[in-house]
């Protein structure tokens, strides 16, 4: 049986921020990993490192900037990042 989770969270940011916050690596270390690697394009490559010494590999399936985001995980899991202006901000639906 497949899980998926499922959530959204607005934004009070313009898209372009958000998308910068998901695929600048700097960016993502502030909030997502220890150290992060990530080519935002279709077959580009990211690796995601935390302090704990884990370490998960990604391939960049679809990227529309401002937009969506697709990873495959190489554990075979997904993780789809869909971004939407809405009054106030952006907001982000996110199923792993």
């Amino acid at each position: 049986m497949e899980l998926h989770v499922e959530r959204d969270v607005v934004f009070p940011a313009a898209p372009d921020e958000v998308w910068e916050a998901l695929t600048d690596p700097e960016r993502l270390e502030e909030w997502f990993a220890t150290e992060a690697e990530l080519d935002p394009v279709p077959g580009g490559e990211g690796i995601f490192r935390w302090g704990d010494g884990e370490e998960r590999r990604a391939v960049v399936r679809e990227a529309e900037p401002e937009e969506r985001l697709v990873l495959d995980w190489d554990d075979g899991g997904e993780v789809v990042l869909e971004l939407e202006e809405v009054e106030g901000g952006t907001r982000l639906h996110v199923v792993e």
